[in-house]
């Protein structure tokens, strides 16, 4: 799965409720495939091609490395200790992520 499919997928699982309140710019930087951010505003989303001006948390990581979080096949902890995954700003709101766009398998 390429980083369009990815995105296209979590797309169509966002979760509007688990967004309510959240005012956040989710940039996602990955070193084999186009970046994408999401932009999340009290139960709304919107998901570009791209990288943001300010965002409020930014992943980074390889395409595989994030879909396996995303999909629950790689410990997003262990990924992260590992140096596979990375993140800046925020990085509570990374955390959250699942529960906004659940994705299994």
């Amino acid at each position: 799965m390429n980083a369009a499919e990815l995105f296209a997928k979590m797309d169509e699982n966002f979760n509007a409720d688990a967004a309510a309140g959240i005012d956040a710019v989710f940039q996602y930087e990955f070193s084999d495939d186009d970046n994408y951010y999401v932009v999340v505003k009290d139960g709304t989303k919107d998901i570009q091609q791209g990288d943001h001006d300010a965002p409020t948390v930014t992943i980074s990581s390889d395409v595989g490395t994030f879909m396996g979080i995303v999909d629950g096949s790689v410990n997003g902890m262990q990924a992260f200790m590992s140096g596979k995954l990375k993140a800046t700003g925020n990085v509570i709101l990374a955390q959250k992520m699942n529960t906004l766009f659940p994705i299994n398998g």
